[in-house]
């Protein structure tokens, strides 16, 4: 690999571990606020969670404005968490208790992470850091679009003939998220 690409790619790395400190700090803080209510949802209702932030984000975008003191920044690290705890609830299925402590959540929340950011990596390599030259609007499209599927897919009972499930969907969208919010931040 040349130095150039490289030297951009431990950069995209780093951001995206910054990313991922961002989010984990909020999702921790809500777990102390809320605890792991969550788990009582279903992958569907997680997916709706997903829609309603990613929708919030296009309207801020064709509007220009918003009414409600909190900008899309936030949403981002929303579908961020969400697609990480909808990816939690497809492993571990709902639960109406908190079967999960604290560790537990935070070893699976950061493992669906490093998960994300290995797929984007090897992406990444692929594509050449496309992704930098992207508009802010397509992220929020893309994500749409993978709720889409994600709804179809969750409509036919989770099978698919020939695309991949609804985990890679999520995984998708979280990196996404994390893209726009590298670009936010940075």
């Amino acid at each position: 690999m040349p130095l150039k690409i490289k030297i951009i790619m431990d950069k995209t790395s780093q951001q995206y571990d910054q990313v991922i400190n961002v989010c984990r700090d909020i999702f921790t803080k809500k777990m102390k606020d809320y605890g792991i209510a969550w788990r009582i949802l279903r992958p569907s209702s997680m997916t709706d969670q997903i829609y309603i932030k990613a929708q919030r984000i296009r309207s801020i975008e064709q509007k220009g404005v918003s009414k409600i003191d909190e900008g899309v920044r936030a949403e981002y690290i929303g579908i961020v968490n969400y697609c990480i705890m909808a990816l939690i609830q497809l492993e571990k299925g709902t639960s109406e208790n908190d079967d999960l402590t604290e560790e537990e959540t935070l070893s699976l929340y950061l493992a669906y992470f490093n998960e994300a950011k290995n797929l984007m990596m090897a992406k990444n390599h692929d594509y050449d850091e496309a992704w930098r030259n992207m508009r802010m609007s397509s992220y929020t499209d893309l994500i749409l679009m993978k709720l889409k599927r994600t709804k179809q897919i969750e409509d036919n009972l989770g099978k698919t003939l020939i695309s991949e499930g609804i985990d890679a969907n999520y995984l998708d969208m979280i990196n996404y998220a994390v893209f726009a919010l590298i670009k936010i931040e940075f």
